[in-house]
């Protein structure tokens, strides 16, 4: 949803950076009040998802102290030739040295020796005590400082130092392995940085896991460099220090990750007392960090290079950090006084503010100038320290984070939404739900040596060329391009024995469009007199890039592009420039999740479909304006026909001539008040059809191309609206005209409040009313809100369509009103927490699968105000009123869900229809069920789902299924007449026009019939109007009864086993299943091919 610029203060980090403490502060502390549910409920999450550090670790600090005792315990080595050395580990302890590549070379001169840690200390989430239950790995990092005379001045080049690092970290590990009984010791890259090797150390579990998860712990040996070890100067970001990997003839290149991984080499035990200060001088500070914890797990960010780079300890760096800079003059941006909840809720607002990528956030007074925050990666420059705590993330990454950040900002400033279940609870970084379009790039070739300067991998910097090639491409069409590693074989652990294994890995590209520009078929250049723009242009766009002049005289480079639909024009676009500049063939590439195209295919050719609809109803509009002889004046022609919302799964075909379709649009004619109408039910209803008549006439003769044909009602009084007047043009547009009488509104009303009439007319008139205020008041004002939202969001339109897919493939759309369905898709457009407003049909769809999933419609209404006029004292009111229906219909016989819109607050009028609940609870408890079953396959199956299989039914669990027989459906449905013999040659069975109005879709009809007959028995369930099976369930609650008269169906009598002398006394009958399916074959005919029972086999 569109951020509302009314309801939140917008902070660029600039300012973030200049404003006092005091700003800061009043951003955590705004809208106090209504955040009081969303503290309780986050204090209460602390408590569940705190770790019981005594029962987890109960034998940690032991196994921590006899690691450290073998650590002291080792024999110092003297100064031994690296390989040399390196060799005898392998010979005497079967220990391998893990040097970063490219290794030590044969000729190397260097020397390594061992000596005694200078200290060992527990850094990490372990002394902090912030990790929590449901984190995948509980880590306990242990610090050992490598004496500072180990070293010498230039180790920082060319990799001298991890070189020694990687030797004593080995040796460390010939001891670390015999101190304590462990299921496995080895290596593993620290946050996937491959110069920093670790030895992981998995203790034995002596209690048995609890639903898979894991009871133990892993220890992590991690060698680091003395404070100060090598001056910062010589590590700025703009400095190379790797000089072999750099030609004679080529100017080096900085190695900004190589320096900045150098310098956190000395600040493990820096941060750690920052950390520890933060926690002595703000009580909120833990949990905050908690709280962070469990945000950044949402979203699937991590410490990790692939993760994103930006982890619970970066968050715990950055909240510190905050509490003591970040303001005017370097005065704290955040008070230590502030609670948990508004620490965190500033963090985020600092992040959503932050442009990493753009800009540089610099925490303190920098002493060392601008080179010392010059990187092409984002930067969070710590000044004290003077090191990038962001230095792992990717540009990309940052991008993520601060779209996160953003969204996360909008739920916690939208006074009505839910704070806590998306912030915290939701889990947002499922692809197909969080990306439109998700591109995988086959397998990557494993990295040479002499390449991997950065030591990020050759996935890094392979997805940084192609993010950065990608994005440019797209321009404005995409709000997003991520890139994220996906393993084909696990090269982040190896044993102590072995080597490690080169990289294999695929990359996945997610891409966010912009909705508005997505669809955009041809892209504007620079003009021809732009000689140098001109240039690089056409140097990017290769062939592609034409001159083309334009209706407005300007010649300008242009692009023009086959596909009209925003995920194959993206996907024409990705492949072409890809393959343009990277090689990268069409082959190598997925285009992931396209498939859901196929299941409603989205082409320009629907829009255009909508839209000529449209057109034509604008065109019968005026027609209808244009008969100057009507008896009243016309004030409105309202629509409610989903065609004309851009909301059917199919849209109208308008375009083929003198072939009526057989979709006729609904529409409403309201003429002014008058008191011409008679002050009676069923004469209004004739009068309505002699009206009708009317129009037909001076149609046909104002519009001699024009068809039109009155039609009845499926009604069984004549009270209730008896016909309508279908008119057909010429291009195959047909509209279902109905006329509006005020009259008729308030004589209903007046026979529901009417006390001399008895309780079952009363009732009655009360169920006609609502079917009135329905057709007469609520449709058209959902068509006017759906087709508005539609313009505004392009998303909502396929998700929609997609949504009653779904619902026909499950046979659960006989049950619902198609503006039911239309409201539920609108809830993920409307309040889109934790995501932004979907820009594809494919995450609206999800997202609203998820939403079902984890409604409970027993609880809470479903409110939308698409207008944003309720108040919260509305919502109040609807909280209200649900309660109160549930203490009158606890069964939920009368209504299930309910659902107020902005122009409806009843919560009644789209899911009660014929005095009936739609759905009914039973239905409702499937849809849920049927959602949950479809999000547990798209959590599982992750890029690998087969759309197709999220609307694929299932019959085995129906008690009855009903196939029914298309071929004659589709004859009974085009008014074809099966051949009757005539004594007469010279007259047939179809002669002349047929001048009957269009029919009703048999299937549908057929249901109607059998559920009007054998809804208390058997509950139905059909799908679309072509469907060719109709499913169906035995009411369970229809058990054996005592026999008495005007029973609800067929019944038999109960033939009592030989022992059963109980009931021998009562009469008693069960229901006759075998009739009902016989009468059901009976009914149906022809059109029935088979009936199945499927759980008799």
């Amino acid at each position: 949803m569109d951020s509302n610029p009314a309801k939140r203060r917008k902070l660029d980090h600039q300012a973030s950076q200049n404003e006092p403490a005091a700003t800061l502060d009043a951003i955590a502390t705004a809208s106090a009040s209504r955040s009081g549910a969303f503290g309780l409920q986050s204090n209460e999450l602390l408590e569940e998802i705190r770790l019981d550090y005594d029962k987890v670790f109960s034998d940690a600090d032991r196994l921590l102290y006899n690691i450290k005792a073998a650590i002291e315990a080792v024999a110092a080595r003297g100064p031994t030739p690296i390989l040399q050395a390196a060799a005898d580990l392998a010979k005497r302890h079967h220990v391998v040295v893990p040097f970063p590549e490219p290794g030590p070379p044969s000729d190397c001169p260097y020397k390594v020796s061992y000596a005694k840690p200078a200290q060992v200390n527990v850094v990490g989430s372990y002394i902090s005590r912030t990790m929590i239950k449901s984190q995948e790995c509980r880590a306990i990092d242990m610090v050992v400082e490598m004496p500072r005379e180990l070293f010498q001045d230039k180790d920082y080049l060319d990799l001298r130092y991890f070189y020694k690092r990687a030797y004593y970290l080995a040796v460390l590990s010939t001891a670390a392995q015999d101190a304590i009984p462990m299921t496995s010791a080895k290596y593993e890259y620290l946050h996937g940085n491959r110069l920093l090797p670790v030895l992981a150390l998995d203790s034995v579990s002596q209690r048995p896991a609890a639903k898979g998860r894991k009871t133990g712990f892993q220890i992590r040996i991690i060698p680091c460099a003395p404070l100060g070890l090598f001056p910062p100067h010589r590590l700025l970001s703009s400095s190379n220090c790797i000089r072999f990997a750099a030609s004679e003839d080529i100017t080096p290149k900085p190695t900004p990750f190589y320096n900045n991984t150098l310098k956190a080499e000395s600040c493990y035990l820096s941060y750690l007392k920052v950390i520890r200060q933060a926690e002595k001088t703000c009580a909120a500070y833990r949990d905050a960090c908690i709280l962070g914890r469990v945000w950044l797990q949402q979203r699937g960010l991590g410490a990790s290079i692939s993760d994103g780079g930006f982890g619970n300890f970066e968050w715990s760096v950055l909240t510190a950090l905050l509490l003591v800079s970040g303001g005017r003059k370097g005065s704290a941006a955040l008070s230590p006084s502030l609670s948990s909840i508004r620490i965190f809720k500033a963090v985020i607002q600092f992040l959503a503010a932050a442009n990493l990528e753009m800009k540089p956030l610099v925490l303190g007074r920098s002493k060392e100038g601008t080179d010392a925050t010059k990187e092409p990666v984002p930067v969070i420059f710590d000044t004290l320290r003077q090191l990038n705590v962001a230095y792992k993330m990717s540009p990309w990454s940052a991008a993520l984070l601060q779209h996160f950040a953003k969204w996360t900002h909008a739920t916690l400033t939208d006074q009505e939404a839910d704070h806590f279940r998306p912030t915290f609870i939701t889990k947002v970084d499922s692809p197909f739900q969080c990306y439109d379009l998700v591109v995988r790039i086959g397998q990557l070739p494993a990295e040479s040596s002499h390449q991997a300067i950065e030591y990020r991998g050759n996935w890094w910097r392979s997805g940084d060329k192609i993010a950065q090639v990608i994005k440019r491409a797209l321009g404005d069409r995409a709000q997003l391009v991520h890139v994220q590693n996906t393993k084909l074989i696990n090269v982040e652990t190896w044993g102590l024995g072995a080597q490690p294994s080169n990289c294999l890995s695929s990359l996945l590209i997610g891409i966010i469009f912009d909705d508005v520009n997505a669809a955009r078929q041809v892209d504007h250049g620079p003009a021809v007199e732009e000689k140098e723009a001109s240039q690089k242009f056409r140097q990017f766009w290769g062939e592609k890039a034409e001159l083309r002049r334009f209706r407005d005289g300007s010649i300008l480079e242009s692009l023009i592009w086959t596909q009209s639909s925003p995920i194959t024009l993206s996907e024409e676009i990705i492949r072409y420039i890809l393959k343009l500049h990277l090689k990268i063939q069409n082959q190598d590439m997925q285009f992931l999740g396209k498939a859901f195209s196929s299941i409603i295919p989205v082409k320009s050719s629907d829009t255009l479909a909508f839209q000529a609809a449209r057109r034509a109803f604008a065109t019968f509009e005026r027609d209808i304006r244009d008969l100057s002889d009507l008896p009243l004046q016309v004030r409105q022609i309202a629509t409610t026909a989903p065609a004309l919302r851009f909301a059917s799964v199919h849209p109208t075909e308008t375009d083929t001539p003198r072939e009526p379709s057989r979709q006729a649009m609904d529409v409403t004619i309201y003429f002014e008040a008058s008191g011409k109408w008679p002050d009676n039910l069923a004469a209004i209803q004739r009068t309505k059809i002699a009206f009708l008549l009317k129009i037909g006439d001076m149609l046909a003769q104002s519009k001699p191309a024009v068809v039109c044909r009155v039609g009845l009602e499926d009604v069984h009084t004549d009270v209730e609206n008896l016909a309508f007047l279908d008119i057909s043009y010429e291009d195959g547009a047909t509209f279902r005209l109905r006329i509006h009488s005020d009259t008729e509104e308030s004589l209903l009303e007046r026979r529901t409040k009417d006390k001399t009439l008895d309780q079952r007319t009363r009732a009655e008139g009360a169920k006609f009313l609502a079917s009135f205020k329905r057709r007469y008041t609520h449709l058209p004002l959902h068509t006017q809100m759906i087709s508005t939202l539609c313009a505004r969001f392009p998303a909502l339109s396929p998700t929609i369509r997609l949504l009653k897919q779904w619902f026909n493939s499950h046979r659960l759309s006989y049950h619902f009103l198609e503006e039911m369905i239309e409201l539920l898709a609108l809830r993920a457009f409307l309040e889109p927490y934790p995501w932004q407003a979907p820009t594809s049909g494919m995450t609206g769809f999800l997202r609203t699968l998820q939403f079902l999933s984890r409604w409970d419609w027993r609880l809470e209404p479903l409110t939308l105000d698409s207008s944003g006029t309720l108040s919260g004292a509305d919502r109040s009111t609807v909280e209200t009123r649900l309660e109160a229906w549930r203490k009158i219909d606890p069964g939920m016989s009368h209504t299930t869900l309910f659902v107020v819109t902005s122009h409806d607050t009843s919560g009644t009028a789209y899911t009660i229809h014929d005095g009936r609940p739609y759905p009914s609870k039973v239905v409702a408890t499937r849809m849920t069920t049927l959602a949950r079953a479809a999000c547990t396959l798209v959590k599982d199956k992750g890029i690998s789902l087969i759309p197709k299989l999220l609307f694929q039914p299932s019959l085995a669990e129906y008690d009855v299924v009903i196939h029914l027989n298309s071929k004659r459906l589709k004859a009974i449905g085009r008014g074809e007449q099966r051949a009757k013999s005539s004594h007469f040659k010279n007259l047939d069975g179809l002669t002349g026009e047929v001048v009957h109005p269009i029919l009703q879709e048999p299937a549908i009809a057929l249901v109607q019939e059998l559920d009007s007959l054998f809804h208390g028995p058997l509950l139905l369930f059909h799908g679309a109007p072509d469907d060719a099976i109709v499913a169906g369930l035995w009411n369970p609650q229809f058990q054996r009864r005592t026999f008495r008269v005007n029973l609800p169906c067929s019944f038999r009598p109960l033939e009592l086993e030989a022992d059963d002398k109980t009931l021998e006394s009562e009469e008693l009958v069960e229901v006759d299943r075998n009739s009902i399916i016989a009468e059901i074959a009976r009914i149906g005919g022809d059109c029935i091919e088979r009936i199945d029972l499927p759980k008799l086999g």
